[in-house]
């Protein structure tokens, strides 16, 4: 699950500008928390019981997506820490998308760059695409 705000994001705009202060071509970066749930096959009752807890979702600021896998889609790399958080409820990364001038999702060269320009610090993290 993919859980993203709806208000402008500060801390994506701080990111799209340093990526091309850092020289790297971006348009436009989202970014979101990585959340991992057991549903047991059941996506719609997933989304009710998160759209129901408030500690990790609140309706006015936030919007889901059901992810169709457990990996980073088009134009995306989830950061994950190298010691995984002990709290199950903790978000398992931070997707970070960024998108083309033409409005198309970044290749993976760029994605790269990214990464190890300013989205991951490999001391403590790993970037995964």
């Amino acid at each position: 699950m993919a859980i993203t705000l709806k208000i402008p994001d500060n801390t994506a705009y701080t990111a799209l500008v340093a990526l091309r202060r850092l020289g790297v071509e971006v348009q436009r970066v989202e970014r979101s928390e990585i959340r991992v749930f057991e549903d047991g096959g059941d996506a719609a009752a997933l989304q009710r019981r998160i759209a129901h807890d408030e500690t990790i979702f609140n309706p006015n600021l936030h919007r889901l997506e059901l992810l169709s896998e457990a990996a980073p889609r088009r134009g995306e790399v989830w950061i994950e820490s190298l010691d995984p958080p002990k709290d199950a409820r903790a978000p398992r990364a931070i997707a970070w998308r960024l998108f083309a001038v033409t409005g198309e999702p970044v290749e993976g060269r760029v994605l790269d760059a990214a990464a190890e320009r300013l989205l991951c610090n490999p001391a403590i993290e790993k970037a995964r695409r």
